[in-house]
């Protein structure tokens, strides 16, 4: 009996030493197949991340889920004769299934049920459900276990009605993730996609916490340009007006592929390996991978490599695993509680308010302290909104979407007040 107290005292150790130490996993959450408009098979694509040391891949195909029979056209699709030669020739008869329909010869694609047995590994690599909705706006749904359609009402107002077209698919995942009791969850695809969102638009959303600060396909115009503000510049607006004039939640900042393109394409076609995020979590479960990501614990990249991430109200701090011969520079940028609130509507030549973001005050997304090195931190002084980090590599990046394009990493804000 005298042992019992002992065991008491001993066993928040114990249950501690049996939890895994967080770690660093790596993942895509935007990938697209022949299921959509992707030019290469399921399995092919995986291989390819999974080759490449990624952790985990979502593969999310516009309005469709890879959960059923579907036959294709060999030769009639993105991919062609080269994409099944290729197909055909690392995996072979019988996993390759084909047959002739009224004299044209198609492929039946593996579902990913099917497919994911071949992949996944414990602690090593994972697969995830997941889709692109797609209509007016792109919304990526996050290990989804069900299809859910685009906003189809045409509403007068173009303004409102990207809105509401963003609202009703966040609102259709939160109310799956609620009735199925599955950790899922919506982000926001390219805003400047087709100049297709605004901030304001974009600022009133409701039980969203996520959007695409980099984006790997070269037409979604992560820069912005003289009369559309860049994706960096409306993450800052979107952090300063949802915290300390609408008193809503921070946004976290995504970076992903959005890949199509598995051949020998140009540059400008949009190829696997742009953008990744890094999540600490203790295992590679989609549960554990969730939980991380609506916390914060993660980290966006087009090719920085963070060996640690200190978020709190106190600090913001990181540490660079350096390439040889490469410099870093860390800018901490954020928004003080005294920012200018006013902002002005977007003219054309003829003096017409345009349909785009509007012009803020500069107060909004300063940079706050410049670091150069390997290691970076910064103490909060009580008077900032928000504070987050973005690192610039000297390294131009690989495969990259644009010319003059330097590898990044961008940390997710840290909130500190917003009286």
């Amino acid at each position: 009996m005298r042992l019992l107290p002992l065991l008491f005292c001993l066993f928040p150790l114990l249950s501690s030493a049996a939890e895994p130490a967080a770690r660093w996993w790596k993942g895509n959450l935007h990938t697209h197949t022949l299921w959509s408009d992707g030019d290469d098979y399921p399995e092919l694509i995986t291989e390819w991340y999974q080759q490449r040391g990624y952790n985990f891949l979502a593969l999310s195909d516009h309005n469709i889920l890879s959960d059923h029979d579907r036959w294709i056209s060999i030769e009639k699709n993105k991919g062609g004769q080269p994409a099944f030669d290729k197909y055909l020739a690392r995996f072979g008869a019988p996993w390759v299934e084909t047959r002739d329909d009224d004299g044209v010869a198609e492929v039946r694609l593996k579902t990913l049920a099917e497919f994911r047995p071949k992949f996944e590994q414990d602690g090593r690599f994972l697969m995830i459900q997941s889709e692109e909705i797609t209509g007016r706006v792109h919304v990526n749904a996050t290990n989804i276990r069900e299809l859910i359609l685009p906003y189809t009402a045409n509403d007068p107002n173009k303004s409102e009605g990207i809105f509401k077209a963003m609202q009703y698919v966040v609102n259709a995942v939160v109310e799956q993730r609620k009735r199925t009791g599955v950790p899922m969850f919506p982000h926001i695809n390219h805003p400047n996609f087709q100049w297709a969102i605004t901030a304001e638009e974009m600022m009133r959303l409701e039980n969203d916490r996520f959007f695409e600060v980099y984006n790997g396909h070269p037409a979604v115009h992560n820069e912005g340009d003289d009369q559309h503000a860049g994706v960096e510049r409306v993450w800052d607006i979107l952090l300063a007006e949802r915290l300390a004039v609408l008193g809503k939640e921070a946004f976290f900042g995504l970076a992903t592929d959005d890949s199509h393109n598995y051949h020998n394409e140009p540059k400008k076609m949009s190829r696997p390996g742009r953008g990744w995020v890094m999540v600490r979590a203790p295992r590679l479960a989609v549960e554990d991978l969730i939980t991380a990501l609506e916390a914060g614990d993660f980290y966006a990249s087009s090719g920085v490599t963070l060996t640690d991430v200190r978020r709190s109200k106190d600090e913001l701090a990181l540490e660079i695993e350096a390439d040889p011969g490469v410099t870093y520079t860390t800018e901490f940028i954020g928004t003080r509680k005294d920012f200018d609130r006013t902002s002005t509507p977007v003219l054309d030549a003829d003096s017409v308010e345009q349909r785009v973001t509007r012009s803020y005050s500069k107060d909004i997304g300063t940079v706050l302290a410049t670091v150069t090195g390997t290691s970076a931190r910064y103490a909060t002084t009580g008077d900032e909104i928000y504070v987050r980090a973005r690192v610039t590599s000297s390294k131009l990046k690989e495969n990259a979407s644009r010319e003059g394009e330097f590898e990044r990493a961008w940390t997710q804000p840290v909130v500190t007040g917003v009286k």
